[in-house]
């Protein structure tokens, strides 16, 4: 069975909420990533309601401005995006206690 692209909806609730927790307003973001001036307001506008999903390049901007791996804005699964983003806020010495919980895992193969 092929699998579906990412759901625009959840990119665009997801680019939201990255882009208020950190406090930026939607012309500061585009400005930040290089996007006209003038349109960079109702550009993010659009990647935020869904009328628009923007390229990979401009997504990996967008998520390296907001702090968040681009995993977290294409997660289709909400708990799975949450333990991406606090993943991504540990330290070396964090992620390398998780990597070493997770190994010892016993999963279905």
């Amino acid at each position: 069975m092929p699998r579906s692209s990412p759901s625009p909806i959840r990119f665009s609730r997801r680019l939201r909420q990255a882009r208020q927790a950190v406090g930026i307003p939607p012309d500061r973001l585009g400005v930040l990533i290089e996007l006209d001036e003038a349109t960079s307001s109702a550009r993010i506008s659009r990647y935020e309601t869904g009328v628009h999903e923007p390229p990979l390049e401009i997504a990996a901007k967008l998520a390296g401005v907001l702090g968040v791996p681009m995993a977290d804005v294409y997660c289709e699964d909400d708990l799975l995006a949450e333990l991406i983003l606090r993943y991504g806020a540990l330290d070396e010495e964090g992620r390398a206690r998780v990597r070493a919980l997770v190994a010892g895992l016993d999963l279905p193969a």
